[in-house]
């Protein structure tokens, strides 16, 4: 189980947004910290400490520049998610991007895309390619999320899903939609899934709050469910020391 650094843009900046709010309408977005430090200086500040893995956002236009400033301080080292397509993913790992990180390019309309999928696929390579399976519960099931976050799809989190997908790329990441951003406690269900049931390595992220629950996550993530903290961190904000972190992953 490592620990997965990770860098949220929002209109340029270095932000921690409560997931379940992002939408079109800025006044609907809750923001629980907004960064004085550019993008480039936690891309340095992870290459520092030889965090590998982590995820760049881009939450919405106006952060092509910022994401592009982190691939440049940390090159190879950090993946990049947001508005990736056929049209532009060489293009951001060229910019430096280990890996790109998918969502709603093959999960749009409400519906997985298999063509789009194949399409990417076999331009840029399994081990280029991240899928992000964030998802939020209805009617007791986890289902995919997409456009923000804000768009739920036909596709279930689940054994089926997980072993259809795996041969597509070289890991999970997964966010709990309804816990993130919120400091309330992880989703253990959402855990134990991915740990019972993803047959690649796959990244949990969402409530992470204290130390107490990077334990338990090793201990319902069998130890093999890496994970990353946002807004808890004292880097963003918050109480969890960043030092403390890596010391217990």
């Amino acid at each position: 189980m490592e620990f997965r650094p990770c860098i949220d843009l929002h209109n340029g900046k270095v932000k921690q947004i409560i997931g379940g709010t992002l939408s079109d309408n800025k006044a609907e977005v809750q923001t629980n910290f907004e960064s004085d430090h550019d993008s480039a200086y936690y891309a340095e500040l992870y290459r520092k400490d030889a965090l590998r893995g982590g995820h760049v956002i881009m939450l919405g236009p106006g952060n092509r520049e910022a994401a592009r400033q982190a691939l440049a301080a940390y090159p190879g080292g950090l993946q990049v998610g947001g508005g990736i397509d056929c049209a532009n993913a060489v293009e951001w790992l060229e910019a430096g991007a280990s890996q790109i990180i998918l969502t709603s390019y093959i999960f749009a309309d409400g519906e997985f895309k298999q063509n789009r999928l194949d399409k990417i696929f076999n331009l840029v390579g399994r081990d280029k390619l991240v899928l992000d399976l964030s998802c939020r519960l209805r009617d007791g099931k986890y289902y995919i999320v997409s456009d923000r976050w804000q768009k739920f799809t036909t596709c279930e989190v689940k054994a089926e899903t997980l072993n259809k997908l795996a041969g597509y790329c070289t890991e999970f990441l997964i966010h709990a939609v309804d816990v993130e951003g919120k400091q309330a406690g992880i989703d253990t269900n959402l855990i134990k899934i991915m740990a019972e049931y993803s047959p690649i390595p796959a990244v949990y992220a969402g409530g992470v709050r204290s130390l107490e629950d990077i334990d338990l996550i090793r201990k319902i993530g069998q130890n093999k469910i890496d994970f990353t903290v946002g807004s808890a961190l004292d880097i963003f904000g918050g109480k969890l020391k960043y030092s403390d972190v890596l010391k217990n992953s």
